[in-house]
């Protein structure tokens, strides 16, 4: 049976903009589409968040925008008890992909970013797409964007990235940055080390790390950016002209037990696209 894409639905325009995402990507990974909406089990609803009769036009919403932004989408609609962040992870041990916007209806307004998008974003156990920013047209030609810092994490976010590059027929931006000086302030930038040969290096590996995806995707333009400096802010210089950016769950810097690292968090709050979290497959 074919691992369907899972998509929020929740009344709100981001998770409308989500819905559009997640259908054209649908289509393009020839897999159905699951539009889950929560209601509570019990308690009362919260001011703004509707009842029962508007979550069902919610659905019926969410299954047209989806038709229309893909036709030919295969389209599911599902109403489920529960809280929607729990709902949504739980699907995720059975989903290919969870489409999420970035806040949903009744959350804090002024946020970049909702607790539902940054919870599952954390939880999930399958890649998640946080759906911010300009979202790309069905044709788009702008690129993927992929950070590349050479964990498994990082490996993982890179078979997406490729991935997504072959099936968009796009070019690939794979960025590798270095010397990450938000972790490591106590590096002089001015010290007597050989910055040329590192970066040689640097340029090395980044080449190792790509060196087997592009002989599976040999059709996949690839553009190299090797820099010393923040991953993030190199990532969303890219970001700005890209349709997608891919992370991992979190990197080579990141603590043992974190579930999100600190680039793919500010990522959720920062990215001028969508941006979609990858996690290596269970051993």
């Amino acid at each position: 049976m074919r691992k369907a894409h899972i998509a929020g639905v929740d009344g709100s325009e981001s998770a409308l903009a989500a819905v559009r995402w997640a259908a054209v990507d649908a289509v393009l990974h020839r897999v159905p589409l699951r539009l889950i909406c929560v209601g509570p089990d019990s308690l009362p609803d919260q001011i703004g968040a509707g009842d029962d009769t508007d979550r069902a036009g919610w659905l019926s919403t969410a299954t047209q925008i989806a038709t229309d932004a893909a036709p030919g989408v295969e389209t599911i609609s599902e109403f489920r008890r529960g809280v929607p962040h729990a709902v949504l992870v739980e699907e995720s041990e059975r989903a290919r992909r969870v489409v999420v916007g970035i806040r949903g209806l009744g959350e804090r307004t002024g946020l970049p970013v909702g607790s539902t998008a940054e919870t599952v974003a954390m939880h999930a156990r399958c890649p998640v797409v946080v759906v911010r920013g300009r979202a790309p047209e069905p044709a788009e030609t702008s690129p993927i964007v992929v950070g590349v810092d050479g964990s498994r994490v990082s490996e993982a976010a890179v078979a997406e990235a490729f991935a997504e590059a072959a099936v968009r027929r796009v070019p690939l931006v794979a960025v590798h940055v270095w010397i990450d000086v938000g972790i490591e302030p106590w590096l002089p930038l001015d010290d007597d080390r050989d910055w040329a040969s590192i970066d040689e290096t640097e340029r090395s590996v980044l080449a190792q790390r790509l060196a087997g995806w592009q002989e599976k995707y040999p059709d996949v333009e690839v553009r190299r950016v090797v820099e010393r400096d923040r991953p993030v802010r190199y990532l969303q210089v890219h970001g700005e002209q890209a349709q997608l950016i891919v992370v991992g769950s979190r990197g080579r810097g990141g603590m043992t037990g974190m579930l999100l690292g600190s680039t793919s968090r500010a990522l959720l709050h920062m990215a001028p696209c969508p941006v979609l979290i990858a996690r290596p497959n269970p051993r």
